[in-house]
């Protein structure tokens, strides 16, 4: 018997995660969904993930298909390239990162509501982070929003309910308009980016349950940057970006000063503090920073500077004058 359920696609590429690998694809088989296929992507692994997809590879050959790439690619290359693999016929697509998975039930919810809502590219829902439950935000009877008031929430309120790719279910239209998906431009925060270019001219919609689960202590490079306080700059860089996109000329500039404020008093903090500084932190704020014009000598940063001296007191800023004149810390951004 033909299903009459829309085809779904998991999509999971892969490097090295062979420790959490198996759990991610058991969480894809426990969904009960009917019609589906399966994509796993192998990034030249070089410990025992490949052997684990093939095995499941093998066992459902109807549905689960496993791919090897022949070069290594970066993340945003190999995430791109899982994309190209979707069925014609797909029309959702539902990627689970290697290290996280879906709790059961997860693809029959958001299906029901991107059916309901035949305008919605993007179904989100509250993602358990760790152990913290997150992207709540909106009222428990809110189902779907256009997606200039999505982002909107997000560039005035900072209540962001994008998540990572594990927390949404895609329209395979809204996938296929994009080639590449993701734009390496702005990583490692792309995700975000394309929600913003979907939601341009897609609603936006979000189940009000628990739905995936997204892992907070391995060795991602999202758990090491976040080590560098790079929420503040996501939101400032959003505004910048796409603030004219959804914002009229007086939210724009009221958004910008408040992202710029947040942002540079924090860095203005991390100058003045006699904690130490995590490896790669000013470098990584000065790279980031340089992608959207700014710079960490700029004004915005050393006119907080003095206020954030006076509030922590003068005893702390000379205790830590050697770091705060070392150059590699206030190089401009190249």
């Amino acid at each position: 018997m033909v299903s009459t359920l829309p085809l779904v696609s998991y999509v999971t590429p892969f490097y090295n995660t062979e420790q959490y690998l198996e759990e991610c694809i058991q969480s894809v088989l426990k969904q009960g969904y009917e019609n589906w296929e399966y994509i796993l992507l192998n990034n030249c692994s070089t410990d025992r993930s490949a052997e684990i997809a093939e095995h499941y590879a093998n066992k459902y050959p109807k549905n689960i298909r496993l791919e090897h790439n022949s070069v290594f690619l970066s993340q945003v290359q190999n995430y791109n390239r899982v994309f190209q693999f979707l069925s014609p016929e797909s029309k959702y697509c539902k990627f689970v990162q290697a290290d996280d998975w879906l709790f059961p039930g997860c693809v029959h919810s958001m299906v029901a509501l991107a059916e309901s809502q035949p305008r919605t590219g993007i179904v989100a829902a509250y993602r358990l982070e760790g152990e913290k439950v997150g992207l709540d935000g909106l009222p428990p009877e809110t189902r779907e929003l256009s997606g200039r008031d999505a982002c909107r929430l997000y560039l005035l309120n900072g209540i962001y309910l994008f998540g990572s790719p594990t927390s949404l279910l895609l329209r395979s239209d809204a996938v296929r308009e994009r080639n590449p998906f993701y734009d390496e431009r702005y990583k490692p925060f792309e995700d975000t980016s394309v929600c913003f270019e979907i939601l341009k001219t897609w609603n936006f919609g979000f189940v009000h349950q628990v739905l995936t689960f997204s892992r907070r202590d391995n060795e991602s490079i999202l758990s090491h940057l976040r080590l560098f306080s790079f929420h503040f700059f996501v939101r400032l860089s959003a505004i910048v970006i796409y603030g004219r996109s959804f914002l009229d000329e007086k939210e724009y500039k009221r958004g910008l000063r408040i992202a710029e404020r947040e942002y540079f008093n924090f860095l203005a903090r991390r100058k003045c503090s006699i904690r130490g500084y995590s490896p790669g932190f000013w470098e990584f704020h000065r790279d980031r920073l340089a992608t959207i014009g700014y710079s960490l000598n700029s004004k915005h940063l050393w006119r907080r500077i003095p206020r954030v001296l006076i509030d922590k007191g003068w005893d702390a800023f000379w205790g830590r004058w050697d770091k705060f004149t070392n150059a590699s810390y206030i190089e401009p951004a190249k």
